[in-house]
């Protein structure tokens, strides 16, 4: 069994079971990969792949379990590379980073400069995504860290710390009968089309469960995954926005009103994660404290020995996180 035939099995269960575009990925052959997993398939006397003619059709049930350990494997390999990078050259390396548009847009670029004058040695690299797609690459230790509000809770290999809380706010036009309300209830919010996250983005579950629990059906009428897109359809008189609070900048936005809304929804909380096991640099580390200063160097290595997600929870269940 060889390193390489591992490397192979995993890249080609994770680019849809397509050889072609693995040996592409990989600058390799195609009629190579194939061999590798052949003869690493005869080795251990068990398919890991379900073959159609020539084409690999899903992975086996043998093959998933084969793959779990592949992966942690490989991640070891990957964590020593990293130790010995720490050690020869500790200012140097990369770090990426999957995120959504408002984290990007919004939360991350003062942290990232911050962090790009300090270490200019490190080439940062940024993914965008659904959160679901964030924790995917997270997990499977294709991005150092996953950054989101949705979502990581869903895999269990990943390593959640809470950042800051934040919430919502109603924005309108200025002229909007709403603009005119002293304190709004959901009632008045439900009476105009909304415009707001697609749901699974940027804590649209609490949105739509502060309407449930008051028995409201909101009217819905155009979603989108990013903030300045609501607000242009705001703009347009689509609907009244309900948008992250952080997404409203009061020049650029000028001609909107953004109306508190933090009595009307619980808070939601914007959490970094990685996968298990991950050997964190130095300048890691850094990044972390950065974007959220309560995660420094001893309570993420205290947060990595917690096993159970429960007792994680109650962990960081005494540390007050800031608001956005």
């Amino acid at each position: 069994m060889k390193l390489q035939q591992l490397r192979y099995i995993w890249e080609v269960a994770h680019h849809e079971l397509n050889v072609s575009v693995t040996a592409q990925a990989l600058y390799t052959s195609q009629p190579g990969i194939s061999k590798q997993i052949r003869l690493l398939e005869d080795e251990l006397g068990v398919e890991i792949f379900s073959r159609s003619g020539k084409h690999l059709t899903r992975v086996t049930p043998g093959g998933e379990e084969i793959m779990k350990i592949a992966g942690e494997i490989l991640g070891k390999v990957e964590s020593i590379k990293q130790l010995a990078q720490e050690h020869s050259s500790p200012d140097k390396g990369s770090l990426s980073i999957a995120t959504t548009h408002t984290q990007a847009r919004y939360a991350l670029p003062a942290v990232i400069e911050s962090f790009i004058e300090h270490y200019p040695d490190v080439a940062l690299h940024m993914h965008q995504g659904t959160p679901a797609q964030i924790s995917q690459s997270a997990a499977d230790g294709e991005v150092d860290f996953a950054i989101a509000t949705e979502a990581l809770e869903l895999f269990q290999n990943l390593l959640m710390m809470p950042c800051y809380k934040w919430n919502r706010c109603i924005l309108v036009p200025k002229t909007h009968p709403l603009a005119s309300i002293a304190e709004l209830s959901l009632e008045d919010v439900a009476e105009y089309p909304i415009v707001t996250y697609v749901f699974g983005f940027t804590g649209r579950s609490k949105l739509d469960e502060a309407f449930r629990v008051k028995d409201l059906k909101p009217r819905v009428v155009f979603t989108a995954t990013d903030a300045d897109v609501i607000k242009t359809y705001v703009r347009l008189g689509l609907g009244i926005g309900i948008v992250a609070h952080m997404a409203y900048d009061a020049e650029q936005d000028s001609d909107l009103v953004a109306l508190e809304a933090k009595h009307l929804f619980k808070p939601s909380i914007t959490s970094i994660g990685f996968r298990r096991g991950t050997y964190l640099r130095g300048f890691m580390y850094d990044f972390i404290e950065r974007f959220a200063p309560h995660l420094n160097r001893d309570i993420v290595d205290e947060a990595c020995t917690i096993s159970s997600r429960e007792k994680l929870e109650e962990f960081f269940s005494s540390i007050e996180l800031p608001e956005y």
